[in-house]
């Protein structure tokens, strides 16, 4: 195997494969290099995207965690590969899924390439599902009224949904309090967007 930083030359049998690792595979695999830099073997999860007119690229990861929480960010419209490495280099594996589960908008656009609409997507879509991930499962959320962050649930989509529309947190965050989060998401919205128009 040989790296370069952002790409990887793997070896299979003879064949060589470019592919392209994340700033933490990227380390891992320097480190193993330096110090058994003649014929390490070393094994990579091995992401295998394809897009129409485009040529097939590899994505290797070192943690099946992390290629697994790559794999969910790409999950969302308009988060592409690169986008998503660029995440995974601006922070953390548990600080992205902090950030996307409690909606911290502004710690997400600190990451080059992702705007505050990529960001509202991420945290809109991703939401209850990055918890589940294993990276995801040993985060520690603080309640949501201390920090004055979204509820998770269907309020939580309701949440997001409004503040995609253009309302600030002051304004929903005392309407969540009167909704019945047993009802479907879409009428939740539909009774919080009568009440913001009568304030």
């Amino acid at each position: 195997m040989e790296a370069d930083g952002e790409a990887a030359v793997v070896d299979v049998a003879g064949v060589g494969y470019q592919v392209l690792v994340s700033a933490q595979t990227a380390a891992t695999l320097a480190m193993s290099m330096s110090t058994s830099p003649s014929g390490a073997e070393t094994h990579l999860f091995v992401h295998t995207h394809f897009v129409k007119d485009e040529p097939l690229r590899l994505y290797g990861f070192t943690d099946l965690g992390e290629r697994r929480l790559f794999q969910t960010l790409i999950s969302v419209q308009g988060v592409g590969p690169r986008v998503a490495l660029a995440i995974l280099a601006g922070m953390e594996a548990g600080d992205v899924v902090r950030a996307i589960a409690t909606g911290d908008i502004p710690r997400l656009t600190q990451v080059k390439g992702v705007g505050r609409k990529t960001a509202e997507r991420l945290a809109l879509e991703l939401r209850e599902k990055i918890l589940t991930l294993p990276v995801g499962k040993g985060v520690v959320l603080a309640p949501a009224s201390s920090r004055g962050e979204p509820p998770s649930g269907p309020l939580g989509d309701v949440y997001g949904a409004l503040v995609q529309l253009g309302y600030k947190p002051g304004e929903i965050e005392p309407l969540l309090e009167r909704l019945d989060p047993a009802r479907p998401v879409t009428d939740l919205v539909r009774e919080a967007l009568g009440a913001l128009r009568r304030q």
